[in-house]
């Protein structure tokens, strides 16, 4: 492990992702850096013909530019300092950083609680593909950032890929077999995590939160221990952005969530200095969470998605299970992740890859009409009542019938209403804890849950 601290004897030593087989991000000036002895002249020669050079810092530290070229491989890369470091089989493609708690951090064999995951056998066996690689960061907490992590670049094959994040997997399948580039993932997580622990100390100070003098007896709910040991050293690394599954540990201050993530995100892009990359998430699914009524953690995740520049959220509703935290169904999210990538990043248009919203409601007498963003269909399957809540100036809800108004029209609505509040003032949709969704988008993607208690009008 290569720590700031570390005394060098006349060795040239690189942060461990640039290691062999490791995937850089295409058509970008990327980092490299490393340590040696004060004072050194460290030259780079890359297979492709780009060189670059840099002398190392009084504490020994280097860093410097190389410009990588369209996708492709197999490279190698040459670093000569005090002495020579050749990292060999280096493809050059699209690289994403996966990060957040458990459902994030779940391999495709499964584990943790004894859950499994969907179709994770038949991903594993058919797994084979030297152009999907993985470097899964060692989990580590610290209270002082760290300049280096641990673990290793692996390619996907079944030996290999039971161990890799099952939404990382499914998510970079998609985007090889669409884009047909190499693609490297970067999974840094841990279960049970909260946004804080992901925060860095500026961002905890801006918000008003207090640093601790040592780690929790939970160490991933430690604010900053996770951002200072598995998220500071890879600020630099050349990504194309960056995927989040992470909510459950902080259902208990949802309404402070949205501002944690924001500037969260705002820092981790302000530190990579490559502008507003993409930061795409899943929504937390369904579960029997019992007295924390996750669904207000679900609408902070909402409101993210519409007050973070560059950000997109992945609706969960159908894939949940009320009896499984770490629900089975991760193919399902990983795609969905794809879809925003693949239509936002990489030009592929002529599909609707995003979940409908609410965009506005109206009373009319005793009901309440709601218009989405994209044409929706009702699910025949589920009683609407078992979803739709209706309450009156009393703020009591009461379950309400939903009815579409031209289903075959673009311009469509949904009105809902009940005989138990003939003067409705508030709508609530999938508001509960464990929801089996009632609105879908004629895309098959799932409507969020929503309220309209916390909006104003139009009568």
């Amino acid at each position: 492990m290569i720590c700031s601290n570390m005394i060098v004897n006349a060795q040239t030593h690189v942060a461990s992702f640039f290691s062999d087989g490791m995937i850089l991000q295409q058509q970008k000036s990327i980092n490299i850096w490393g340590i040696d002895s004060a004072g050194t002249k460290i030259h780079v020669v890359s297979s492709w013909g780009e060189t670059s050079q840099a002398t190392t810092s009084t504490n020994g530290k280097w860093k410097l530019q190389l410009t990588t070229p369209t996708a492709g491989g197999p490279h190698a890369i040459t670093i000569k300092g005090s002495s020579i470091v050749t990292i060999n089989d280096v493809l050059i493609g699209e690289v994403w950083v996966c990060s957040g708690q458990s459902n994030m951090q779940i391999p495709l064999r499964g584990g943790l609680d004894g859950n499994f995951i969907e179709g994770g056998l038949d991903a594993i066996v058919n797994s084979k593909n030297d152009r999907i690689r993985f470097f899964t960061v060692k989990q580590n907490t610290s209270l002082k950032p760290l300049d280096n992590v641990k673990g290793i670049w692996e390619k996907a094959a079944p030996s290999t890929s039971g161990s890799f994040s099952a939404v990382g997997y499914f998510f970079a399948q998609q985007l090889e077999k669409v884009l047909d580039v190499p693609i490297g993932i970067v999974v840094t997580a841990w279960g049970s995590s909260t946004a804080e622990a992901w925060s860095d100390v500026k961002t905890l100070h801006d918000l008003g939160i207090t640093i601790p003098n040592e780690i929790a007896e939970m160490p991933q709910k430690t604010p900053t221990a996770l951002y200072n040991a598995m998220m500071h050293p890879l600020i630099g690394y050349g990504i194309k952005g960056v995927l989040w599954y992470q909510g459950e540990a902080n259902r208990r201050n949802a309404n402070e969530y949205e501002k944690i993530v924001n500037t969260m995100v705002t820092s981790w892009r302000e530190q990579w200095n490559i502008g507003d990359f993409p930061f795409y998430y899943a929504q937390i699914a369904p579960f029997n969470y019992g007295k924390n009524n996750s669904a207000f953690l679900r609408e902070a995740q909402l409101k993210s998605s519409q007050s973070l520049q560059n950000a997109e959220m992945v609706v969960t509703l159908d894939v949940g299970d009320c009896t499984q935290i770490h629900p089975s169904k991760k193919r399902e999210v990983g795609k969905r992740l794809s879809y925003l990538a693949i239509a936002k990043d990489y030009g592929i248009s002529g599909y609707d890859f995003k979940s409908p919203t609410l965009t506005n409601y109206f009373i009319d007498k005793q009901e309440i009409i709601l218009t989405f963003s994209n044409r929706i269909q009702l699910n025949r399957n589920v009683d609407t009542s078992e979803n739709f809540e209706i309450a009156g100036t009393d703020m009591i809800f009461y379950p309400a019938n939903a009815v579409m108004t031209s289903p075959y029209h673009k311009d469509q609505k949904v009105r809902v209403f009940s005989e138990k509040v003939p003067h409705p003032k508030a709508v609530r949709y999938g508001f509960k804890n464990c929801v089996i969704p009632t609105l879908f988008g004629r895309n098959g993607l799932p409507v969020s849950s929503f309220r309209t208690d916390n909006l104003n009008a139009n009568e």
